[in-house]
């Protein structure tokens, strides 16, 4: 755990092996103990992003001013910070090369051992190896269920069935954590895209299934960027954490997109885009514009089964300053939020 200035606890994730079998637990623990998920640690718990803006203040502060705030990250920093991960032994480690051991020995842990340890089930470490690596190649895409087993099949048998097994127990582990669509009443059932957006619960672990380094990622920006969506992800779930923030997408057949749907247990929700570079800022936040003009559109023509307008428009970006654009869209540097 680390606690904040603000005395926020943060609990993360330490290790697959940590699993608890269901059938050891002889109690419900009802009224005497409380479930909490845990994540790995963001970019502020890890000490890289400053925290100059808070994603609560620009929730219940709809005149903070960001312009000029300034984060200390550039492109290489994140990359490194995607493929070390949030894991909080790393911290105490003082070579690079140590940090970005540990997130291939947790991958291998999971593979060798973990993946039969959850719940007694002999599983091959080969194909749990080869999903993780499809998965990777996969991430923060619309990808069928079909692709990956086809993945799969290419070197080693996976039917349907297994594919499934292996899914939910890496679910179970914490290793993999898909972000489901957000379906509004604002287009026809069948033009919205409703299938999981495929995502581990940190991005360390992808770099890793792919076996990749930061020196390659440096040469092909276009793969970081679905990376850097993951750790986006990551950082929004646990700052949204004590606002019982809950995480979707929207998707659809027309190319409007929000890469992050950010609902709040009392209705307030932010559009978000992750983009990597200054120049998909523009494409990011003309996508945010449309469909909160969208919703505006429906209310308007819909007023019995009006849809609550976004309470911010968000573009989290990798670059190195904020501010707010003139149609009211915030581009925030991750590298500058905190919860």
């Amino acid at each position: 755990t680390s606690v904040d200035e603000r005395g926020g606890v943060g609990l993360y994730i330490l290790t697959g092996s940590t699993t608890v079998k269901k059938e050891n637990i002889h109690h419900s623990g009802t009224g005497r103990i409380s479930r909490l998920k845990m994540f790995p640690m963001s970019l502020y718990e890890t000490g890289e992003s400053n925290g100059e803006i808070s994603l609560s203040e620009l929730f219940n502060n709809k005149d903070i001013d960001v312009d000029g705030i300034l984060s200390n990250l550039d492109v290489n920093n994140l990359i490194f910070a995607a493929c070390r991960g949030g894991w909080p032994s790393s911290l105490t480690l003082k070579t690079d090369k140590a940090k970005l051991f540990i997130a291939g020995d947790y991958l291998n842990n999971i593979c060798e051992s973990d993946i039969s340890s959850i719940d007694g089930v002999e599983r091959s470490h080969s194909k749990t190896r080869l999903l993780l690596r499809s998965y990777a190649r996969n991430i923060s895409t619309l990808a069928t269920n079909t692709l990956i087993i086809s993945d799969i099949n290419a070197n080693e048998s996976m039917s349907e069935a297994s594919f499934y097994d292996y899914y939910d127990a890496l679910k179970r582990l914490f290793v993999l954590e898909d972000v489901e669509a957000w379906c509004p009443n604002i287009r026809s059932r069948s033009a919205i895209r409703s299938s999981n957006k495929r995502e581990f619960v940190d991005p360390s672990i992808a770099v890793a299934a792919l076996g990749v380094t930061p020196d390659y990622l440096q040469t092909d920006l276009k793969t970081f960027g679905f990376i850097f969506e993951c750790l986006c992800i990551r950082d929004l779930k646990v700052y949204s954490n004590s606002l019982n923030g809950k995480i979707s997408y929207y998707r659809d057949k027309y190319g409007l997109e929000s890469d992050v749907v950010l609902h709040l247990d009392d209705g307030r929700y932010a559009l978000i885009e992750c983009k990597l570079g200054s120049r998909e800022i523009e494409e990011g936040a003309a996508h945010l514009v449309e469909l909160k003009v969208l919703i505006e559109e429906h209310n308007k023509a819909e007023k019995q089964t009006a849809i609550r307008e976004p309470d911010l428009l968000i573009v989290l970006t990798g670059g190195q300053m904020a501010y707010k654009r003139k149609d009211g869209v915030y581009v925030i540097p991750v590298g500058c939020l905190k919860q």
